[in-house]
């Protein structure tokens, strides 16, 4: 329920222009003028904000409060404010009758749509792409305007009075398309009034060099994540790209899904290289989640993790091709009773690798807080011998096992196996094999294959079960994608 101050405000910013208001006003001004979509006075607001800091994740809300409010131009807005606003300062250097006061424009954690469902809402590629071109806007301003001035300054031996400068925390995604105006933005580095800090940066089919200049371009203070993936870049290319990183201090993430990485048939070369992003690795002294998703490690997780001075407590390992051996040395290592977050779908857990899957979970089981296990071939045999290891996860909260082959029996013993542990909210379970129409595959079914009405008395009835058994807080659900990526950085 809305409070009666944000109504109050909500009723002030529905008309232009805003009476003098005052400055403990302005951020609940800002969220209702966000949030009901009126960019002109967002713009009026930031000409006249009164504090150093505007953060958006902090004024506007939880990501639940933004995801149905448009999101495009307010941001547009905000930012052209912030453009003409430094504009203004060039013109008139050394004059302090400006009542804005901001010295930091802080838009990571938005909420991203990614896959353009919301043409009204912003993509963090196209808020990447809107503040590289503020920044280059901007230089050049400072540019032509530094031009004029000497022109007509010759002579002179005056020093001009530095302009006020504003930095822009954000989160970055970069593809092949961006990375021009990108590139141009960090460039003008810190000699621009309007400067780049990248909190995230997430490089998609991207060419080595790219990459490698960018991240050479990035301020290193704050960078708290790197994100390459789709990169193409093998072996070699991680060889190349990682002694980079070690420029960033506080890089906790690092992520390398699909990096088309595959060391099952060891040769010298990829030696040298197993060698050299475990050396690698070794000096991100802050690093904390790892993700090495579609890499073909088998037998050698633990020459590329040997060099870590600090256990993960993220590590995603999904579609890894990894043998008995890898989950030997992860069960007898530190990383596991550090581990909050664990991904190893795409592994084949109906024969060798049960064991040893549980033998880890029982090392992980005082921490471990998320666990994916999907499309692994379990059934409900491999789940019986899995519950007792299971249930010792006390501190367990989602639980992805989609894309396996259980029986409504099984997902009943499951339920109720695992509803006594305490903070357990989501679990992502596979369609049971009694949805499947006789005859077909499970590995291979089709959405229009499936028993529609069987499907929805399963839910009904697991639904049944958690109200009966006290539990009604917990999701369970089929759809492996209805409840957003889980994020390290919300652990």
């Amino acid at each position: 329920m809305d409070s009666l101050l944000f109504l109050s405000a909500r009723r002030l910013v529905a008309h232009r222009p805003l009476p003098a208001v005052p400055a403990q006003l302005y951020p609940v001004l800002f969220q209702a003028a966000f949030l009901d979509g009126r960019p002109l006075v967002l713009q009026d607001l930031v000409a006249q904000w009164p504090f150093p800091v505007l953060n958006f994740q902090r004024i506007v809300g939880r990501h639940e409060l933004c995801r149905d409010h448009p999101s495009k131009l307010c941001i547009q807005s905000v930012i052209l404010a912030v453009v003409e606003q430094l504009q203004r300062d060039l013109e008139e250097p050394g004059c302090d009758s400006s009542p804005c006061r901001l010295r930091v424009l802080d838009v990571t954690g938005l909420q991203d749509d990614a896959a353009g469902h919301a043409p009204d809402r912003m993509s963090v590629w196209s808020s990447t792409v809107a503040l590289a071109k503020a920044c280059v806007e901007v230089s050049k301003h400072q540019q032509e305007f530094q031009k004029r001035r000497s022109r007509s300054h010759k002579g002179s031996s005056g020093a001009a009075a530095a302009p006020r400068s504003v930095d822009v925390h954000a989160d970055l995604f970069v593809n092949g398309t961006s990375y021009g105006v990108l590139w141009d933005a960090l460039q003008a580095g810190n000699a621009s009034p309007l400067r780049l800090k990248c909190r995230e940066f997430q490089a998609e089919e991207l060419c080595l060099a790219g990459i490698v200049s960018l991240l050479k371009s990035l301020d290193p203070s704050g960078v708290r994540r790197v994100d390459l993936r789709f990169n193409n870049l093998g072996l070699g290319g991680l060889s190349l790209v990682l002694p980079h990183l070690s420029r960033f201090p506080d890089l906790r993430s690092l992520r390398l899904p699909y990096s088309n990485v595959d060391v099952r048939r060891l040769i010298p070369e990829s030696v040298l290289g197993i060698r050299c992003l475990a050396r690698e690795l070794g000096k991100l002294q802050s690093l904390r989640e790892l993700n090495l998703g579609s890499s073909r490690l088998s037998g050698n997780l633990r020459h590329i993790l040997c060099k870590l001075e600090a256990p993960l407590e993220s590590l995603e390992l999904a579609f890894c091709s990894l043998l008995p051996s890898d989950f030997a040395f992860l069960s007898q290592s530190f990383h596991a009773p550090a581990l909050k977050r664990l991904d190893l779908s795409g592994h084949d857990f109906s024969q060798t690798l049960l064991q040893p899957l549980r033998h880890l979970l029982e090392e992980t089981s005082a921490s471990l807080l998320h666990l994916d296990l999907m499309e692994c071939r379990l059934t409900d045999s491999h789940l019986a011998s899995l519950l007792a290891s299971l249930q010792r996860c006390s501190l367990l909260r989602s639980l992805g096992l989609f894309g396996n082959s259980f029986s409504m029996a099984g997902l009943k013993d499951l339920l109720w196996k695992t509803v006594v542990l305490p903070d357990l909210r989501l679990v992502v379970y596979p369609i049971p094999v009694d949805c499947y129409r006789s005859g077909l595959d499970p590995g291979w079914i089709l959405e229009d294959q499936l028993d529609r009405e069987c499907l929805g008395a399963v839910s009904a009835e697991l639904g049944q079960m958690l109200e009966s058994s006290g539990r009604p807080d917990v999701i369970w659900t089929s759809n492996p994608y209805g409840h957003g990526a889980l994020d390290y950085f919300s652990l």
